[in-house]
């Protein structure tokens, strides 16, 4: 009788007790960028790792560079906690400012963050279907004194190593939080 109690124990350690809070939602989708190195990239060039995807642009004040920098310190947290699985998640930052986020520009913000960062940037048109796929919304903010800001979402999502959504991570709550949040759901 304790065999089979104790079999279930361990089948119930191994994967998370419930399902993902973004199982089954239509986000994320095959888009064209280009990465800080000039080179092309496709959404299907990311699969069979896990992918930690904030759209978000170089320039921004504040919000964009705190969520980053807490994702890239709590990515760094889970993989001093778990290399094996650590190594199968891949940061991926994506600058909708068409006009300022150049690639030269994109990579040298994620370098500030993490070497293995991916940085893309594109055209108006490949960033508002890419955008559109990932459910995010940006447009650029009212010209004031030769500057400008952009508006857009603030969601740093994880996918699994197919593509599919798996959870937002809580880069408001900083990187112990997020680290944790990865532990939950990368396997």
């Amino acid at each position: 009788m304790l065999a089979p109690l104790l079999l279930c124990a361990c089948q119930a350690s191994s994967q998370p007790a419930e399902d993902p809070p973004l199982a089954g939602a239509a986000i994320g989708g095959e888009f064209t960028l280009t990465d800080q190195h000039g080179q092309t990239r496709h959404w299907k060039d990311f699969r069979g790792k896990y992918a930690v995807v904030y759209f978000g642009y170089t320039y921004c004040p504040d919000i964009c560079p705190t969520d980053v920098q807490r994702t890239a310190q709590g990515l760094r947290e889970f993989r001093k906690a778990h290399p094996d699985l650590g190594a199968k998640v891949q940061q991926i930052f994506v600058g909708v400012d068409s006009q300022r986020d150049t690639p030269k520009v994109v990579g040298q913000f994620v370098s500030a963050f993490d070497p293995k960062m991916v940085g893309l940037s594109g055209t108006p048109e490949q960033l508002k279907a890419a955008a559109s796929a990932f459910k995010v919304y940006f447009s650029k903010g009212k010209e004031e004194n030769g500057g400008y800001l952009m508006d857009h979402s603030a969601i740093t999502y994880l996918f699994d190593p197919q593509g599919k959504p798996l959870a937002t991570l809580p880069t408001d709550q900083g990187a112990p939080a997020v680290a944790e949040e990865l532990a939950k759901w990368v396997r």
